[in-house]
C-alpha cells in the first residue's frame, strides 16, 4: 500500500463515507500538486511541498469559478447517486480565492436540483482567518473543521503549519463561528498527541469551542512520517469517553482515517 494519488480533476468519487453515505468530492486545488496550509505528519497525500496561507501565486493552477460550477451542475443533473457533496481534495479548499462564491453557487444548485443532498466542507480550520470564509460556513450543512492538538507546541509538531498560521487565533475563531463539527486525528510515536498532558489540553479546547460533535480517528494507511503509529481502537474509545465526560460534547470514534 502506498500514499494516495492526487485527484486529477474538479470532481472525484462518489466515495463511500463511514459517516455520510456516498459522498461526491469537489477539489478546488491544483491537480498535480498538493496545496495546503498544513504539512501534517499523517497526511495520506504525502508531504506538502507548497505549504502556504496565500494561494495567490498559484492562481493559474486553480480551477476557475465557472469551471467548478459547470462541473457541479453536470453532476447534479446526471444519474450519479450521492448523499453528500464535499469540499475537500488536494489540500485546503478554503485557500481558493473564490471559495465563498463557489459555496453559494453549489448550495444554489443543490437547492434547485437535489435538495436532499447535504453540502459539507472538510477543512483544516486555517481559512477562518478570512471573514468571508467565516460567513459562508452558515450556508454549509456540515462544516467539518480540524483540531488535532490542545497546545501550540502540539499543533506545530503534528500539523506543521505554514509560517503565518497561529494556533491561538485558530482556537479562538473555532469558538466563535457557531455550529461546527470537529475532526481530530490522533497519533502516537514521535510526535504524539495522546500523552496525558496533550489530552488534557485538548479537552480544554473542546470545552471552549463547544462543537456540535467531535469525530476521532487514527491512521490505517501509509503516512509520510514513519515515526508515528496508530492509536488502537480501545484507546480511541477511552479518549472519547474521557472527552465527552469532561466537556459534555458528543464525541464519536471512527475506525481510521
Amino acid at each position: 500500500m502506498s500514499l494516495l494519488s492526487m485527484h486529477d480533476g474538479i470532481l472525484y468519487g462518489p466515495v463511500n463515507s463511514r459517516r455520510y453515505g456516498r459522498s461526491l468530492g469537489i477539489n478546488l486545488m491544483p491537480v498535480a500538486n498538493k496545496l495546503c496550509s498544513f504539512n501534517c505528519v499523517y497526511c495520506h497525500y504525502g508531504l506538502t511541498a507548497r505549504c502556504t496561507l496565500d494561494a495567490g501565486k498559484y492562481d493559474s493552477e486553480l480551477p476557475g469559478y465557472e469551471d467548478v460550477v459547470s462541473a457541479v451542475e453536470s453532476a447534479f443533473k446526471s444519474d450519479v447517486q450521492f448523499d453528500q457533496i464535499t469540499f475537500s481534495g488536494n489540500g485546503e479548499p478554503t485557500l481558493h480565492p473564490n471559495f465563498p462564491e463557489i459555496v453559494d453557487a453549489v448550495v444554489d444548485l443543490r437547492n434547485r436540483h437535489r435538495p436532499n443532498v447535504k453540502v459539507a466542507l472538510l477543512s483544516n480550520s486555517t481559512g477562518l482567518v478570512r471573514e468571508d470564509v467565516q460567513e459562508c460556513l452558515g450556508r454549509i450543512d456540515r462544516p467539518i473543521m480540524k483540531l488535532d492538538a490542545g497546545t501550540a507546541k502540539g499543533f506545530r509538531a503534528v500539523n506543521r503549519p505554514a509560517r503565518d498560521v497561529s494556533f491561538e487565533e485558530i482556537s479562538y475563531l473555532l469558538s466563535t463561528v457557531g455550529d461546527i463539527f470537529l475532526q481530530t486525528v490522533l497519533v502516537d510515536g514521535h510526535p504524539s498527541n495522546v500523552k496525558p498532558d496533550d489530552l488534557e489540553a485538548y479537552y480544554e479546547q473542546l470545552a471552549q469551542i463547544r462543537p456540535t460533535e467531535v469525530h476521532l480517528y487514527s491512521i490505517d494507511r501509509p503516512v509520510p512520517d514513519s515515526h508515528i503509529t496508530l492509536v488502537p481502537p480501545d484507546k480511541l474509545r477511552q479518549i472519547a469517553a474521557e472527552a465527552q465526560s469532561q466537556t459534555g460534547v458528543i464525541v464519536r470514534v471512527f475506525h481510521a482515517l
